[in-house]
């Protein structure tokens, strides 16, 4: 089924597609197709489009895969998702900016979506729903509570965010004090922007992403909610600390 954005008032738009990737050999080829499939819906609507593949440190071979991908590929020394977000946008030439992770596949209906509130000038940026790839027990409960608060609170979850880069650029990007949950402090401060301009901060419902439920198989749900104990024991505090965000950087793969 070939699926076809609305008529957009926007008779050129660029879209910078980038994709932070940490030792993401066994993710990274086929995310990359994936979204390079979903991209088709911008072609249609005479639209360009660019992957950018940021390369934060790994010490396998996903820089090489991404280049053989067909993506641009940036590097960052410093092991950090916000920093491999920012250094991946500072690199983009598009006018608009979508943050995919490496073990996440978007579809062509929810870039459709995404080119459909951008044709309609209301929206500043946004996030959509999470879907996983093997759902099953406590993850499922999980992503369930997720999506309600996502909705909720309008939170983007990070494996999958948009913004106009202008706006992008003047919030200065990812908060770099954060090594997770850096994605809600960034929905948080684009939404103010939005409303001040009296646009608006969504999060797309009709096509989750699809993302890998890896961190469900390597973790356990003791594991899980320690973090969430000690997150909300901290207020957050933990999350501006490598060390105590261990879910993200323990290099488990």
């Amino acid at each position: 089924m070939t699926i076809e954005p609305q008529a957009s008032q926007l008779t050129f738009v660029k879209i910078s597609v980038v994709v932070p990737a940490f030792n993401e050999e066994k993710f990274i080829a086929r995310s990359l197709r994936r979204i390079r499939a979903a991209t088709d819906v911008f072609a249609v609507l005479g639209w360009q489009s660019e992957i950018i593949v940021c390369d934060n440190n790994s010490t396998d071979r996903t820089a090489e895969k991404a280049r053989a991908a067909g993506a641009t590929v940036v590097f960052e020394p410093v092991n950090q998702i916000s920093r491999a977000r920012n250094k991946g946008a500072a690199a983009a030439t598009g006018d608009w900016l979508v943050f995919v992770d490496a073990d996440s596949w978007p579809s062509r209906e929810l870039f459709a979506d995404v080119a459909d509130v951008i044709g309609g000038g209301k929206v500043l940026g946004g996030g959509a729903l999470v879907r996983m790839d093997r759902v099953g027990g406590w993850p499922a409960w999980f992503v369930r509570v997720w999506n309600a608060l996502s909705r909720l609170n309008g939170w983007a979850a990070g494996s999958f965010m948009f913004c106009e880069i202008g706006a992008f650029r003047e919030l200065g990007g990812f908060s770099q004090e954060f090594y997770a949950a850096e994605e809600i402090e960034f929905s948080k401060r684009l939404s103010r922007l939005a409303r001040s301009r009296d646009r608006r901060f969504v999060i797309l419902h009709r096509h989750p992403v699809v993302t890998s439920a890896r961190k469900a198989r390597l973790y356990s749900l003791a594991d899980h909610c320690r973090m969430l104990w000690n997150t909300l024991a901290q207020r957050g505090r933990n999350l501006k600390a490598r060390a105590t965000c261990t879910l993200w950087y323990d290099g488990r793969r």
